[in-house]
């Protein structure tokens, strides 16, 4: 089998991580948890893991994913935009993302909106 030359770009997305925190700055969102969905997009060098077909040689998405999990799940925040950064760092923590952006919704946040988010990004 004959291989194209050069890098292999992955493009990885994480979609409608469902998680519940403390977000807000009212009574109401500081007494209550509410839902938060987290979708996360990031960017590596995937031609390691595509040569030697092996986990070790590959981003492991599912550490980033379980890292997010117990950062936000159950915990406090005030601004949405705080926390929308703090999970685009822990994704930036890998050596290997080049690229990525994390969108942070809270779903019923507005009235007559479905919901509101942030969305902020970073690269290497």
């Amino acid at each position: 089998m004959t291989d194209v030359i050069g890098k292999k770009q992955a493009r990885v997305r994480i979609k409608n991580l469902l998680l519940r925190a403390y977000i807000g700055i009212k009574e109401e969102e500081i007494n209550n948890q509410q839902d938060v969905v987290i979708n996360v997009e990031l960017t590596y060098d995937a031609s390691d893991a595509i040569h030697q077909n092996e986990i070790e040689a590959a981003l492991n998405y599912r550490t980033i994913t379980k890292q997010i999990i117990r950062h936000v799940d159950g915990n406090r925040f005030a601004l949405l935009e705080r926390l929308t950064h703090e999970v685009l760092s822990i994704v930036m923590e890998h050596a290997s993302v080049q690229w990525a952006q994390v969108e942070i919704d809270k779903p019923h946040a507005l009235r007559y909106a479905e919901s509101v988010s942030v969305c902020l990004e970073a690269h290497r």
